[in-house]
């Protein structure tokens, strides 16, 4: 997680490396991703890859600060145009915050997910 003190003092700590490992993550790769995707039965596209580099970025520059509907509102203002965010969904099934991040190696964002809803059964 961005400790916003640090990286003011310390700011080459945030950075990342040749292959796009940022140094307060795991490592990942696109074959990670493509692994991933696989097993969630997604088939990984051009339109996957420009929302899973968008993330990385995202990330890169704000760290993990903005909670699931702020990444949702940028994911529309940049990708949806009049499709919706139903686009999204197609993409993603399984929520396109939390199931990009996850395919992204990001860690889930905050309110990605609320356990206060509970589950059907």
């Amino acid at each position: 997680m961005l400790d916003i003190n640090k990286a003011i003092s310390n700011p080459q700590r945030y950075e990342h490396d040749p292959e796009g490992n940022m140094s307060d993550l795991p490592p990942w790769s696109p074959q990670y991703a493509n692994r991933e995707a696989k097993l969630e039965g997604i088939e990984l596209t051009e339109e996957h890859w420009e929302i899973i580099v968008f993330l990385r970025e995202r990330y890169r520059q704000h760290g993990n600060i903005d909670s699931a509907r702020e990444i949702l509102r940028d994911l529309e203002e940049r990708f949806c145009d009049e499709r919706g965010r139903a686009y999204l969904y197609e993409l993603f099934p399984r929520g396109p915050v939390s199931q990009a991040s996850h395919l992204a190696g990001l860690p889930m964002p905050p309110h990605a997910q609320d356990v206060s809803f509970g589950s059907v059964m």
